[in-house]
C-alpha cells in the first residue's frame, strides 16, 4: 500500500499543468473519450473547476445518474483533499480509517478512484477531471493515461489492479 501511496504522488507531481483554459477542458475531455471508446469502457466523464463551474462532461450511452452522482462526490473529494480520490482511497486502507472518519458521515464524497486534480504549477489545484463507469482503478488508470498523454510526458507510473 505505501508503495501505490508513492506512486500517487509521483503521478500527481508529474502531471501538473502550466496553465487550463475551457478549450483544454475539451480537447482533454475529447481524449478521454476516445480512449476510453478504444477501450470499450462505458463511462461518464466530467472536468468541473473549484467554483463548481463544468467545462466539459459526456457520457456514454449505458451511463445514468447513478454515474451523474458519483461523478460529483468523486469531484467534492478531489476539491476537498486536492488529491487524486485514489490517493485518499488507498491512504484511508494504509492507515484502516472508514471514510467518515475524515469526510464526515453523508453522501458528499467518495473515496474511489476516478477523479484526479488539475493543477496549475505554481498555482495549485483548480479544478478536477473526473470519471464514473467502470471499476474505479480503471476510471482512475484512464485519466492518468489521458492526461499524461496530453501533457506530452512518456514516463508516468501506473497502478494497474488492486
Amino acid at each position: 500500500m505505501e508503495e501505490l501511496l508513492k506512486v500517487l504522488e509521483m503521478q500527481e507531481e508529474i502531471l501538473q499543468f502550466s496553465h487550463f483554459t475551457n478549450a483544454d477542458a475539451w480537447e482533454l475531455g475529447n481524449q478521454i473519450v476516445m480512449e476510453a471508446n478504444r477501450r470499450n469502457q462505458s463511462v461518464a466523464v466530467s472536468i468541473r473547476l473549484n467554483n463548481g463551474y463544468t467545462v466539459f462532461q459526456y457520457g456514454f450511452d449505458g451511463t445514468t445518474l447513478y454515474n451523474e452522482e458519483i461523478l460529483r462526490r468523486k469531484y467534492n473529494t478531489v476539491k476537498f483533499t486536492e488529491q487524486s480520490s485514489m490517493h485518499l482511497y488507498i491512504q484511508l486502507r494504509l492507515e484502516e480509517i472508514a471514510q467518515e472518519e475524515i469526510l464526515g458521515p453523508g453522501t458528499e464524497y467518495a473515496a474511489m478512484g476516478g477523479g484526479f486534480p488539475i493543477r496549475i504549477e505554481e498555482v495549485g489545484v483548480i479544478g478536477a477531471i473526473v470519471v464514473s463507469g467502470q471499476d474505479h482503478v480503471l476510471d482512475h488508470d484512464l485519466i492518468v493515461k489521458c492526461v499524461s498523454k496530453y501533457l506530452h510526458v512518456d514516463e508516468v507510473p501506473r497502478i494497474h489492479g488492486l
